[in-house]
């Protein structure tokens, strides 16, 4: 009986033994988690600049290693599947068929969207005149089309979102009477009012790729310039700009260059972090995995043992 009543004192021992370690375990790990979500809040180039920057080159040297053993290891099917695509492409283009029409669709939406980013990157870069191409083709588009739609009564004259003027041809609604369109649509006492509303989206793509191209203009001066400021020298259209005696030109035109710069600042800033906090994050999910993987293993050990 005493012996007995002595083992049983040891399991019980036990058992409060293992579920005391169980406890402290769950315990660790849920500071780790809260530890962890700490160092993600405090992980920013503002506040921990060097192992910020650190964590994202390892990301990105991490995100090369795994491309080019992906690219290495399916090279020939990327080869394959580059020939299939190109070759379908060049079929679809000169083989005629029920397929034709798909086909000058996409073309015509691709001529539209790349000739309003050109003239926006045309507008950036200057085209040596001082002519803006809004005032040259975007201004004057939205101008007809607001004046076309209020004699008519109505927004929807466009036989396609890509029915605007370009290079060599004008929009087919310019010419048309607005007959062929149908009744008006919008009137009142007064005659024809469309609201702004209703204008807006039929000419807010447009708008959108000329302004993407406004922006991407911006780029080659600035970093040309940027590039001349560090080696020492200058550029001479910079020379010009400030020997010129229009300052308040160039007031803007610093003006409009600090705010281009801070823009892209801040999504160079945002892409680093989100990258190391994706990074850092990753790690402290292993180490979590790993931790109570090795917990789980001496718990079963510390119960077959106490078994």
């Amino acid at each position: 009986m005493a012996g007995e009543s002595q083992c049983r004192g040891e399991y019980m021992g036990s058992q409060k033994n293992s579920t005391s370690q169980k406890y402290s375990r769950s315990m660790s790990i849920a500071g780790l988690h809260a530890k962890h979500q700490q160092e993600l809040e405090n992980l920013m180039l503002t506040t921990q600049p060097t192992k910020t920057l650190k964590l994202f080159i390892l990301a990105v040297i991490q995100y090369v290693r795994r491309s080019i053993s992906y690219v290495l290891s399916h090279s020939g099917r990327l080869m394959l599947l580059s020939s299939i695509v190109i070759l379908a492409v060049v079929l679809l283009v000169t083989i005629d068929g029920p397929h034709e029409k798909h086909v000058e669709e996409v073309l015509h939406y691709i001529q539209f969207g790349l000739w309003w980013v050109a003239l926006g990157v045309a507008s950036s870069v200057g085209l040596g005149s001082g002519l803006h191409t809004f005032v040259l083709y975007l201004g004057p588009h939205i101008a007809l089309f607001t004046i076309k739609a209020i004699q008519c009564g109505r927004v929807d004259i466009k036989s396609a979102p890509y029915d605007t003027i370009q290079l060599k041809r004008g929009p087919s609604w310019l010419g048309k009477d607005c007959a062929e369109f149908g009744p008006p649509l919008f009137l009142s006492s007064h005659g024809a009012q469309i609201p702004l509303s209703s204008i807006l989206p039929q000419v807010q793509l447009e708008a959108i790729l000329w302004g993407l191209g406004t922006a991407l203009g911006e780029l080659p001066p600035y970093f040309i310039s940027r590039a001349a400021k560090i080696s020492g020298g200058k550029v001479n259209a910079i020379e010009e700009i400030d020997a010129s005696p229009a300052k308040d030109n160039g007031f803007i035109c610093a003006l409009w260059n600090t705010v281009v710069w801070f823009m892209l600042m801040n999504l160079f800033v945002q892409i680093v972090n989100a990258t190391a906090q994706r990074y850092l994050k990753k790690q402290q999910e292993k180490d979590i995995a790993f931790l109570m993987n090795k917990s789980s293993k001496h718990s079963d050990d510390t119960d077959n043992s106490s078994g």
